[in-house]
């Protein structure tokens, strides 16, 4: 049986309002049906469907920016790619862009910013103030096969060192378990 298979959520909670872990539940997506029929009809439809029209492309391309998490999670990232990342998380479209646009001072941000657990301490100091949230990969990324006690204690520090988000990873093989 697997760690996931194991996991009680009344047994793991966090006692402080958050999110419960919950153990996975292949039965969920199972029962998911879909009308493929239907589906296929309305996919055919959207090439001649019109875009955006122009008086809201604008509207529509500052709310995409302001839900992107700016990512690095490379095996050498240094403080410094983190900090740059953040400057950009904080200015991603050039002031006098902005300006000509008329939303100069619409303070637009990215979503947040996603570091690996030993970056969270950096990426939190750098937009400190700038309410943007740093989003940390806490559970064995990119595979999920570190042992589940290390991965909770990951998640925990990431926490603590002021991360806003844990993205979680899953160890495919106890998804494909029968």
């Amino acid at each position: 049986m697997s760690n996931v298979q194991q996991l009680n959520p009344r047994e793991i909670s966090h006692g402080d309002g958050r999110n419960p872990i919950t153990a996975y539940d292949g039965d969920v997506i199972e029962s998911v049906r879909v009308n493929r029929s239907a589906a296929e009809r309305r996919v055919a439809t959207l090439p001649g469907r019109r875009t955006v029209k122009k008086e809201w492309q604008a509207a529509w391309l500052v709310r995409a920016i302001q839900c992107i998490d700016l990512t690095t999670l490379s095996g050498d990232d240094t403080p410094g790619r983190v900090r740059r990342l953040c400057a950009k998380a904080r200015q991603p479209v050039r002031q006098e862009t902005l300006e000509a646009m008329g939303i100069g001072d619409l303070g637009l941000t990215t979503g947040a910013v996603c570091v690996y657990h030993s970056m969270v301490e950096t990426a939190v100091d750098a937009l400190k103030g700038s309410n943007i949230p740093v989003a940390a990969v806490s559970t064995g990324f990119p595979a999920g096969l570190s042992p589940l006690d290390l991965r909770i204690k990951e998640i925990e520090a990431s926490v603590a060192a002021g991360a806003m988000e844990i993205d979680i990873v899953i160890d495919v093989e106890a998804v494909l378990e029968d």
